[in-house]
This record gives C-alpha cells, sequence and structure tokens, in this order.
C-alpha cells in the first residue's frame, strides 16, 4: 500500500506531501490544480521516462519520494527482495530525482538503484491508469495475466513453463551435442593428427627445463670438472687445504683450553665447521663422480629439447598445454564413438517433453477459454452502468505456431464502443476515461485476484455524470474493498465514497502557482462536495453534500434531487468542465 508520496520542484508542484491510507483515496480541487500532475508524479516513480522540462522554474531538480508498506504483500515483497533490495520492516521507500539535463538517479531504501529497477517494482506496487501513462491494460501480455489471474490458471501457467523449460533445456543440448559432433568430423583427420603426435613424443612436466639445465652443464662439462676438482682440492688436499687447516686449529684451540677453560665453548663452531666441510667435500666427490663426459649424450638432449620445442611452437606455449591439447583432442576424437547414441536419447527425451508441454499448453489453453467467456460476461454486465451503453467488451485467443513458456495462446482484449462497428484491440480505440472504465470493470471483476496492492485512476470520470457517476462510484468503492485505490474526479458521488479525500489548490507563492494538498476534514469536505455539486455557498447544495457524506455514497441522494435541483446540477456540470 503507498502510505505517503512527497513531490518536490516538479511543474507547478513546489512541495507537495500526500499522506494516504487504505481503501478509495479521492483527490479533489478545481481545473488546473495539479491533480493530475500528481499522478504524473507517481508515475515517474515507477519507471515512466522524465525530461529536465518538468522541472519547477528556478530549482535545479525535481524530486519524487514515496513510502510503501508491504506488511501481508509477500508476492511484493518477493519481487523487492529478488531486486536485491533489502527491506525493512515491511517498509519500502523508493525515490527518484531528475536534473536539468533530464539525468535521473533512483534509490530504494536508501541504497542506489536504477529506473528501469523502479519501472519493475512499479509493475508490483501500483496500476495506474490516466491519459498520460502507459496502460498495463494495452500490452498483450498483461491481458493474458489478467485472463489468467481471473481463470486461476496459475497452477496450469506453472505447468506450461515447467514443461517448456525441460524441453528447451533437452532441445538446447541436442543442437549443442549435433554441432559439437558434426564439428568433430570436421576436424577428426587434424585431431587425429595432433594426438598422434603429442602421445608419440610422450612429453612430460617440467621435462623441457630439466633439459636445459642438463644441456648446459653438459656444454660446459669441462669446466665444470675443473673447477670441481680444483674445489677439491682446496677443501681437503693438503696441510693448506680447509680440512688441514682446521685440524691445525683444533690442536691450537684443545692447548688454549688447558690454560683457559672459558674458550671451551668455541670447540662447536670449530666442530661445526669441520663437520660442514667434510659434507660439502663428500658432495663434490659425489658430484665428480656423476660428471657425464659422453659426447652422444649432449646429441641426445639437444635432439629432445628440439622435439619437445616444436610440440610448444604448435600446442604450447608450454609443455603442460602441450599435454592438455592431446588430452583434449582424444577427447573429442571419443566423442564420435558415443555422440549418435547420445544424441538419439536426448532426441527421445525431447519429443516426451514435447509431448508433455503440447498437453500442457492444451491445458491451459482450455481453461483461458472457458476464462474469456466469464469474463466478457461479467465485463459486459458492468459496462453500460459505466457509461458506456453500446460498448461491448470481448477476448480474441489465438494459437501460435509453436508453444512458449505461456502457452500456445495470443491473447488479446477487443471492445467495441459503438453500434455496427467490428470489435478492435483495446489499444486502438479507447480514450482515457473509456480506457479507464474498462479497467474499472476488469478491476471490479478481479478483485479478489489481482495482486497489484495501489490502483491509481485518473479521468475514470471523464464525460459521464447522473446515474452513470453514481455507478462508477459503486463500482470504485467495491474495489477500494480489497484495494487500494486513489482516484482524481470531479464527480461529488465519488467525493462522497471516499475513506480518505484530499483537496488540491494552486495558490502563488514568490511569483508562481504552487499547488498545494490538504486532508479534508469532515466540514472541510462537506463544503467542497457542495462546490462539485455547483455551488459551496448554496445552502441545498450543502444540504445535498452532507446528506451524500452521512450516507457514504452519492446515490439515492443524487438519483432523488436530480430533478428537484435543476440549479444544482447545472452548477455540478459547469463545475465538472
Amino acid at each position: 500500500m503507498l502510505n505517503e508520496l512527497r513531490v518536490r520542484d516538479l511543474a507547478v508542484i513546489q512541495d507537495v506531501t500526500l499522506p494516504l491510507g487504505p481503501g478509495l483515496n479521492v483527490l479533489t480541487g478545481e481545473t488546473g490544480a495539479g491533480k493530475s500532475m500528481l499522478v504524473d508524479a507517481l508515475a515517474l516513480l515507477v519507471g515512466e521516462r522524465a525530461s529536465g522540462d518538468l522541472i519547477r522554474p528556478g530549482a535545479e531538480r525535481a524530486v519524487v519520494e514515496a513510502g510503501f508498506d508491504l506488511n501481508r504483500l509477500p508476492q511484493v515483497a518477493a519481487a523487492v527482495s529478488q531486486a536485491g533490495i533489502d527491506i525493512e520492516e515491511d517498509r519500502l521507500v523508493v525515490r527518484r530525482d531528475i536534473n536539468a539535463e533530464g539525468r535521473n538517479r533512483a534509490w530504494a531504501n536508501g541504497s542506489p538503484t536504477t529506473v528501469a529497477t523502479l519501472a519493475t517494482l512499479g509493475r508490483n506496487l501500483v496500476d495506474l491508469h490516466g491519459q498520460h501513462e502507459s496502460q498495463s491494460l494495452l500490452r498483450r501480455g498483461a491481458q493474458r495475466d489478467i485472463l489468467d489471474a481471473f481463470g486461476s490458471a496459475a497452477a496450469e501457467l506453472a505447468a506450461v513453463r515447467a514443461a517448456y523449460e525441460r524441453a528447451a533445456a533437452l532441445r538446447a543440448e541436442e543442437v549443442e551435442l549435433i554441432a559439437r559432433r558434426d564439428d568433430v568430423k570436421r576436424r577428426a583427420d587434424y585431431l587425429e593428427h595432433v594426438a598422434r603426435e603429442i602421445a608419440e613424443a610422450r612429453p612430460r612436466p617440467g621435462e623441457y627445463e630439466e633439459l636445459e639445465v642438463e644441456s648446459h652443464r653438459l656444454s660446459n662439462v669441462e669446466d665444470i670438472t675443473s673447477d670441481a676438482e680444483r674445489l677439491l682440492a682446496l677443501l681437503d688436499g693438503d696441510d693448506l687445504s680447509a680440512l688441514g687447516s682446521l685440524g691445525k686449529v683444533t690442536k691450537v684451540l684443545t692447548h688454549l683450553e688447558r690454560i683457559d677453560a672459558s674458550v671451551a665453548k668455541w670447540r662447536d663452531l670449530v666442530d661445526d665447521a669441520h663437520a660442514n666441510i667434510e659434507e660439502l667435500t663428500q658432495l663434490l666427490r659425489e658430484y665428480v663422480s656423476e660428471i657425464d663426459r659422453d659426447p652422444g649424450r649432449l646429441a641426445q638432449v639437444e635432439q629432445r629439447r628440439d622435439v619437445l620445442y616444436r610440440l610448444k611452437q604448435k600446442y604450447g606455449p608450454e609443455i603442460e598445454d602441450v599435454i592438455s591439447t592431446g588430452e583434449q583432442a582424444r577427447h573429442e576424437l571419443e566423442l564420435l564413438d558415443t555422440a549418435d547414441l547420445d544424441i538419439e536419447r536426448i532426441s527421445e527425451a525431447r519429443l516426451v517433453a514435447d509431448r508433455e508441454l503440447d498437453e500442457a499448453a492444451r491445458r491451459l489453453s482450455g481453461k483461458r477459454a472457458g476464462a474469456a467467456a466469464r469474463l466478457e460476461r461479467a465485463v459486459n454486465d458492468l459496462l453500460p452502468g459505466l457509461g458506456m451503453e453500446n460498448g461491448r467488451f470481448a477476448v480474441r485467443i489465438e494459437a501460435t505456431e509453436t508453444a512458449s513458456a505461456t502457452g500456445i495462446d495470443r491473447v488479446e482484449f477487443l471492445v467495441t464502443l459503438n453500434v455496427g462497428m467490428d470489435p478492435r484491440p483495446l489499444a486502438h480505440v479507447a480514450s482515457g476515461g473509456e480506457l479507464s472504465r474498462l479497467m474499472l470493470a476488469l478491476k471490479v471483476v478481479l478483485a479478489h485476484h489481482d495482486a497489484i496492492p495501489t490502483l491509481v485512476f485518473d479521468e475514470v470520470d471523464q464525460g459521464i455524470g447522473g446515474a452513470v457517476a453514481i455507478k462508477v462510484s459503486e463500482a470504485l468503492a467495491r474495489v477500494a474493498e480489497s484495494r487500494q485505490v486513489l482516484i482524481i474526479t470531479h464527480l461529488p458521488q465519488i467525493a462522497a465514497r471516499a475513506a480518505h479525500h484530499l483537496h488540491v489548490d494552486k495558490p502563488v507563492r514568490g511569483g508562481l502557482p504552487s499547488t498545494a494538498v490538504r486532508v479534508l476534514k469532515p466540514q472541510e469536505r462537506v463544503t467542497e462536495v457542495a462546490r462539485m455539486l455547483g455551488d459551496a455557498g448554496d445552502p441545498t447544495a450543502l444540504r445535498h453534500a452532507a446528506e451524500m457524506l452521512q450516507r457514504g455514497s452519492g446515490g439515492e441522494s443524487g438519483a432523488g434531487d436530480a430533478g428537484k435541483s435543476g440549479r444544482v446540477g447545472a452548477r455540478s456540470a459547469a463545475s465538472r468542465g
């Protein structure tokens, strides 16, 4: 439910806050006071396109902000959460800023978001019906959704979607496997060559680096041998070698210990040095003995390096990549052994899934056909009372060539507004007022099926009065029993039904007209309804207004006084104009 709407610096609006409540909320006021601009502001908040020329003269930006109560609206709360927005205490606050260049910024519960996200949320929060909005009623997808909601076809629709997803997944898997098989067939000779060449070479991870080290050592074997032997001589060659010198150090240290026992701690250092040099000497002897002086080995290493280098150039850059390429080639060739059987298995499963999809879609179509007939009757029963005496509503269902996630039906709402005219799509024939009343009729019929919590009507009372106005007010009241309704109206019959009555006027502030809104107190409501009847100062109009408000409906009172108060009726017509 929409709790509050605040608008700043938008067209004639300087700073206005609309406090709203459950049930029927009514906005009244003189023509040109800015009532429709408030609806336009709400449209901006739920994703409508905006431009910089909407900003009030002298302001840098326009701001529209609204607070929604999501309590007991699990479907809406789920949509908000799905958009990645945190919900705090069942409350959602959305805001949109528009600057002079037409650039937009949007927030949801204090976090930056996109206008596209606002539009997605808006479809779940508010349904706008007026002359400037893109009506949900005009979109074929929305018309199909309305029919499914009326026909309680959620289970059948879910079955179609599940079947479609299964069939689509199998079809995609089949197409992909066929494409892979055909690709492998085209490249089979090449893949066999790759797999064979790499398998015959039998490269090992790290082998090329090992060969590089060995090649360098073999190429410098004379220098390596000479240096190693010189090191051995320095370590353990004669009395002047490292080991010989350490032996002399040990003897002198032993003599020194007899004189000064405090130097005994040096013994460990000398012993460690002796042990380390002995270990190094042993390693050098082993190293010298293992030096390969075979000239043939160097040729073998270089030949192996050349083999691996060519493989790296073709399938590298590293040996690990070469090995992976060989494995991938073998894996792709193995696909040819099993692909035909796998494709046959998937094809059979897809045919089963297609049959299940067709059956589910036909069940859904049958339910839609029955719902369409009932919806037509229900709406057509309401249209004459809503000022559309010659109006006829129809639902056209056409079969599509292939099933989709929504079935095999193309649903379109048709309307005939005049006798002798052929039914035409709703978007081609309905004016703003007629469209609003058609939607009102649908909302009355769908009162217990539609999940959108807030409905906004502008122009629903266009061109009507008298008994029709009474019927429209009754229809609005019926919808408001299960939904929050916000309506801009010039009809006293509708205003008298309001649970919350707001008045809009346009005083001049700072040399500019500025829309202002206030919640009317009971006596102020009497005066306002009397103004809408024709004259706020006329005793008859005031008495009539009080009676209408007391009864909560303009029905009986309006009908009874229509003949005896021609002056009031005439002024009411003037007021509506």
